[in-house]
């Protein structure tokens, strides 16, 4: 099947996710309509001193649930995560991979900042052993195509590997970028995303530093709070989202049944700043207009957006500007995940497509919790405090990142 430009249709046919509320398509779909939190304080290392204490880390994750003692020893967990997302989207879509041909299908998984964890760990060793104390698989396990390249390992699969790295719209421009190669033919399959695990003290306090981290220490699952009047900044998180993206061709003739329709993908640079988005929301916009362009709908389609909705004054306040300028003042409903999730860096846009696939699927808007204090300077209508029935035909997914990075995913009903 072709679009009227004459594109072909792309499907999304499987989910896997790993976050602090869920580990599955089910679990974190009904931890999101439920207004679930999971920040609490920080358990990977003790954060005492630190400025910001809490972070929404994955708990529950095992990953010899999915793969073996040896290839997890392999991986940081960075990859760790990745690869049982794959894993996971695979298997909930359905796919029988000793039926593919193997080099048709390929895997884009991205990573904003890699693995903190190892090389922190690594050069504590050698500052204080010296040479010769390194561990060797050190390099590999930071090497930032890892992520990509195990998922392809542990799959056994060929086809086009690659990673993408544009900050906190590193999950939503590997989508993109799979996107572009079914298009074009070099593939039946792909999985695409983002995947971050970045909680350590360096990282943390490098946040904390830049004042862009939430201290609301004191009330963790309260603390992330997008466009809300009283939001002091975002909280870490880590996690991963792995979409199973295919041709409608190809997932017709083995019986799968889509979730939804991957129709566009927009992309655009604000070249402004290394941390501070532009501040007219232009850029931005036209990311959001060249997502709608190439998924050949018209904004008043648009009839939910997931926004990148950090909890930062200004990240909040200037999407806020690029959605008017993209739609006008139309009243879009808006919420955002990171108020229950915190902000997963790299696997944001990844983790948060899903959640747009899902709003689309089931005709539920997830909310923005800990909405208290309405904010003049961001007057949407963000789903507040509870999930809400919409039928929704058209959804748009934003990511933005540090650099001036903007991605912006459509999804429609299949």
């Amino acid at each position: 099947m072709m679009t009227m430009s004459g594109k072909k249709t792309i499907v999304v046919t499987g989910i896997g996710v790993f976050t602090s509320i869920g580990c599955n398509r089910t679990d974190f779909w009904n931890s999101l309509i439920s207004g679930k939190s999971g920040i609490k304080r920080i358990r990977a290392f003790d954060p005492d001193g630190h400025l910001s204490q809490i972070a929404s880390e994955v708990s529950s994750f095992n990953p010899e649930d999915y793969i073996s003692r040896k290839q997890a020893r392999r991986m940081a967990r960075v990859s760790q995560l990745a690869s049982c997302a794959a894993i996971e989207a695979v298997k909930d879509a359905g796919l029988d991979l000793e039926k593919e041909n193997l080099a048709r299908v390929g895997c884009v998984i991205g990573s904003a900042a890699g693995d903190y964890a190892n090389i922190e760990e690594q050069h504590d060793r050698f500052q204080q052993k010296g040479p010769g104390s390194v561990n060797p698989l050190a390099i590999p396990k930071i090497i930032p195509n890892m992520p990509a390249a195990n998922a392809a390992i542990v799959l056994g699969i060929h086809g086009p590997n690659l990673a993408i790295a544009t900050a906190c719209a590193t999950g939503a421009c590997s989508i993109g970028t799979a996107l572009g190669i079914l298009r074009e033919g070099r593939a039946d399959v792909m999985l695409a995303g983002g995947t971050e695990s970045t909680i350590t003290p360096l990282v943390v306090d490098g946040y904390g530093c830049m004042s862009v981290l939430s201290q609301r220490n004191d009330e963790p699952e309260k603390a992330s709070r997008p466009f809300d009047a009283d939001r002091d900044g975002f909280v870490i998180g880590e996690g991963a989202g792995v979409l199973v993206l295919e041709t409608l061709e190809h997932a017709q003739k083995r019986g799968a049944e889509p979730l939804a329709v991957l129709k566009g993908f927009g992309m655009t640079a604000d070249a402004y700043n290394i941390v501070i988005p532009e501040p007219d929301g232009k850029w931005a916009a036209a990311a959001i207009e060249d997502a709608l362009r190439d998924a050949e709908v018209n904004p008043e389609d648009i009839g939910y957006i997931n926004a990148h909705g950090t909890s930062t004054k200004v990240n909040d306040k200037i999407e806020t500007i690029a959605i008017h300028r993209a739609f006008g003042d139309r009243k879009i409903p808006v919420s955002s995940n990171k108020s229950m999730i915190g902000h997963t860096l790299g696997a944001a846009g990844a983790i948060e497509a899903a959640a747009t696939v899902l709003t689309v699927h089931h005709g539920i808007l997830p909310p923005t919790i800990n909405y208290e204090t309405k904010d003049p300077e961001c007057d949407l209508d963000v789903v507040p405090n509870e999930a809400r029935e919409a039928n929704i035909d058209v959804a748009i997914s934003n990511a933005f990142g540090f650099g001036g990075q903007n991605g912006a995913l459509v999804f429609s009903k299949v």
